[in-house]
């Protein structure tokens, strides 16, 4: 199993001075704001993905 990504900055402040919180998992604290916040994957869209292409070879006789 892999590891988790870890956020880049913290959402409040913006600093990168980041640390796991020991209260759980995906828990975050910012040494520079001095907050602790979560972060929480809550599941796929149902409408899935939309992909728009501007290179769309139908009705273009290719």
């Amino acid at each position: 199993m892999t590891e988790r990504a870890a956020p880049f900055f913290c959402p409040y402040c913006g600093d990168e001075d980041l640390r796991p919180n020991e209260t759980g998992h995906g828990a975050w604290e910012c040494a520079a704001c001095n907050r602790a916040f979560q972060l929480k994957f809550l599941g796929l869209l149902a409408r899935g993905l939309q992909h728009h292409s501007t290179n769309s070879v139908e009705g273009n006789g290719i």
